[in-house]
Parts: C-alpha cells; structure tokens; sequence
C-alpha cells in the first residue's frame, strides 16, 4: 500500500470501530491548538526561559555525566548558533564532527519532515526503501566489492560495538587478541570502551572485556612485532580526533593491511569521526587524489591533499565503522563489512538493533551525502583547511597545526617565561573559555590542544573572522 493510501486506510478502519477512540482516531484525532501551545510541547517558549534558570533546571533534572554545559543553545542556523540569552556563536566545533552541513539545513529539514510524515520507525523486523538505498550508497561510496554489507546503529559507539563483535566471531577462542592504538578513542559502552586507550576512561569501569592490547600509533614494526596467528583483529583510527588530531605517517595503513592478512586478522577502521567528508575526501583512509568519488586507499594524510588523482594504492579494510556527520545531526552509525568473509560472520540473532538505519535517520543520511556529492563540497573542505592551517602556522603562539580537511588540531604555548613558570599547563582550556566569550565554539583535547570541527560548509570568512580573534582570545587566556 502507497504512503498516499493510508488516510484512506485509516478512514476505512474507523468505520468498523464502535467507539470512534480507537488508535487511528487519536492518531487523525484530534490535535488541537492548544496542544503545541502546551507548556511542555511549546518548545519556542521554552527558548525565551533565561539561560541560568534553564542550567539550574539541568542540574536538577539531569545526571552529571557531561559536567555543567557552558552554554543553553536555543537555535542555529548554518555554521551559527543562538544560546537562550540571545548570544551569538560561530560553532567550530559542529556538534564534535556530527553538523556536516550546519544547522537547521533546508534540505535535511524538509526530507526528514517528509520521511516522519510518511513513516518514521518500523523495527528492523521490516526494512524501508532509506534504510536499503543508503546501504547502497554507502558500499558505492566506499568501492566495496561483491559480497559487502552495512549495518546501521545509532551512534559511534554502537557501530565499533558491532565491530568488536564482529572481531570476536572471527576470532573465537582460537583468536583471544584485539590489537588497537595507543591514544585511540572508540566510545563508551563495554566493548568499544575495552579498546580505548586512555585509562581514566576505562578503570571505572573495570573489569572490561578482555583481550585487548595498544601497540604504538602509527609504528608499523610495533604492529608487525604484535601480530600472530592469535590476533583476532587490529582497529585503527586513520586520524586520532579525541587524542588531538594525529594521522599516521604515509604507508602505515598499507603495512596494516600487509600485517593483519599475513597474520588472517580482520583489519577494521573507525571512521567515526573523520569519515563523511570530514578530511575532504569520502574517508581519511581514502585522501583527495586516490579517487574522491568513491573510495579506499592513502595513508590518512594531510587534508590539505592535491587533486592530481595520483594516489597510493587502495586500503580496503575488513570493516569500516561510521557516524556523526553521516546523519548531518540526524543520530545515526553504520559499520561496512568488506567482502564474502567479513559480512557472512554475524548471523541472524547475533547482533542487532531497535532504532538502528529507522526511515527517519536514514533519509537524513541520504540527504547528508547528496548535499556534499551536489555542492562540490569535498574541494570546499580542503581549501578552507589549506586557508586555515596557514593561518594558524603563522601564529606565533602556535606550535603545531595537524590539518586533516576540517579536522584540525593546534598545540599552543604561553611566552617563554610564563610556560617556565606552569602557567601555560591548562592554556587550552582556558582558550575554549575566552572563545566561547568572544562568540566562537571551540574543544580542548589536551592541556595545549585545541581542536576544530566546524561544519563542512564553513566560509572562509569565518574562519578568518575566527583566526583574526584568535591572538586577543590567547592574550585573555594567559593574563
């Protein structure tokens, strides 16, 4: 039955019901006005409450796992938004990698509103032609072979749980090891949890599922050196977001693969955050010149890539796991499996999913990935990186700048006899407090690192208005 036909469907249903208050009634029935101007569905009035009375209501009402937020954010509009109060912020930081398009984007709008008008959730007892057309793109987009598969979630998290998983199918008990990097992040629930690095992320909650080893990014002979026949699979993010925007040196991901098909390990790569045209190019696996169309190959590189189409050799990773900007806000994750082996390990029952690849999350998808095929946006990308990397470098309080398209990281220092002194210790952080001041949104990812992760569609103007600001912000910061 079409989607046009259901009112009449609904019509049809209610003749037959002799109360009249059955579901279908409720649902045609009977919405009034008063109800979007109730106190609790009005969300335009909530947005005039004062941004303090609203952060006491968060503190009452919310467990305190985030800390206090910094700000009440109301509304946005492209790389803008609006806290209660009626300031101004440019946001850098696009919901950490998540708002590829910005906020409130037109088209993501009106095909989300479509798609819940339509059908919004069915359970993944039946599929939706959203859910099957972005499995399509995605496989296309990532030049998977025959035989390849996605599998969709609703976050970072649950896509490298899927992962983990899936490592353990191959592995069984013959395969007990998962190698993964020192300083990598993969999420919070138990098993994406096990194979982060950091240990204060990880020790409250132990005891972690086991098995899991760190070997040094980006040391190919210490991975050589790590893996056997033991080995279920190694995960590797192409570039390192939470741990301060550090890609791998150039054929690392090429020794990867050399090592883990040596060894008859899966090869997975966590493209969650730098994935979805974040380094200007599909994936950071894939940079700008081994084929931006589609996709794998490169060493996860600089974004400030060339378009000569020359490139190394195609990667293709076992796995590949996805999130934030594949939705363009929308939550929604994915993990691709590559090749016959790969997708044939999860069986039915084995995994699985409420609201992962719902009609809603996929639809936004597919727009995400039209807008950034339709608007050239990957040569976008790394040109605002290559104008803003260059700015930064030039900065004399700029020690560092790792640039992977929008992507991008910058260590910072305090004047010579300051930073002898420890103040300069937790300079960064007390940048993101100046910037958000001064009207920009920014993340610390380290005491002197700063990250960015702006919107995919960030001006250059706005990044100049931005870097323009950045000397006053840091002399606020450390006087």
């Amino acid at each position: 039955m079409s989607p046009q036909s259901t009112p009449d469907a609904h019509a049809a249903h209610s003749d037959h019901s002799s109360s009249g208050a059955d579901g279908n009634d409720l649902h045609r029935g009977n919405l009034r006005s008063a109800d979007l101007n109730s106190a609790d569905l009005n969300t335009a009035a909530l947005a005039v409450e004062p941004g303090a009375q609203l952060l006491a209501r968060y503190t009452e009402s919310l467990l305190g796992v985030f800390g206090t937020p910094q700000r009440v954010l109301v509304r946005g509009s492209g790389a803008t938004v609006w806290d209660a109060d009626g300031r101004e912020y440019l946001d850098l930081l696009g919901g950490i990698a998540v708002n590829a398009l910005g906020h409130a984007h037109p088209l993501i709008t009106s095909v989300v509103s479509s798609q819940l008008s339509t059908l919004g959730h069915i359970s993944n007892f039946f599929t939706s032609p959203t859910q099957i057309a972005l499995a399509e793109k995605l496989l296309h987009l990532a030049q998977a072979p025959a035989g390849s598969k996605a599998f969709f979630t609703n976050s970072g998290t649950e896509a490298n749980e899927a992962a983990f998983k899936l490592a353990r199918r191959h592995g069984g008990t013959a395969r007990p090891r998962i190698i993964a990097l020192e300083h990598g992040f993969h999420g919070r629930t138990m098993g994406a949890l096990s194979m982060t690095h950091k240990p204060s992320y990880r020790e409250p909650f132990e005891p972690l599922p086991g098995g899991v080893e760190w070997v040094p990014a980006g040391d190919a002979e210490a991975l050589r050196a790590a893996v056997d026949e033991t080995v279920a699979a190694v995960i590797i993010e192409p570039v390192q977001g939470e741990a301060g925007v550090h890609g791998h040196p150039a054929g690392y991901l090429e020794a990867a693969r050399e090592i883990t098909r040596a060894a008859g390990a899966l090869l997975i790569f966590d493209e969650v955050q730098s994935g979805i045209g974040r380094t200007g190019s599909w994936f950071a696996s894939a940079p700008a010149g081994s084929g931006e169309e589609s996709a794998h190959g490169g060493s996860g590189g600089s974004g400030a890539s060339d378009d000569s189409g020359a490139g190394p050799a195609p990667v293709l990773p076992d796995a590949m796991t996805l999130a934030k900007g594949l939705g363009g806000g929308f939550p929604i994750g994915a993990m691709l499996t590559f090749g016959d082996h790969a997708s044939s390990l999860l069986n039915p029952g084995q995994h699985g999913t409420t609201f992962g690849g719902n009609p809603a999350a996929t639809a936004a998808a597919l727009a995400t990935l039209h807008v950034i095929e339709s608007t050239d946006l990957l040569r976008h990308v790394r040109e605002v990186s290559a104008y803003a990397a260059s700015r930064l470098a030039a900065l004399d309080f700029v020690t560092a700048v790792r640039a992977h398209g929008l992507l991008i990281g910058f260590d910072v220092e305090t004047a010579g006899a300051e930073d002898a002194a420890g103040t300069g210790a937790a300079l960064a952080p007390a940048m993101v407090t100046a910037a958000l001041e001064a009207g920009f949104i920014i993340n610390a990812t380290g005491p002197r690192t700063l990250r960015l992760a702006p919107p995919l569609i960030i001006s250059v103007e706005q990044i100049q208005q931005f870097i323009d600001a950045l000397p006053e912000i840091h002399r606020r910061s450390t006087s």
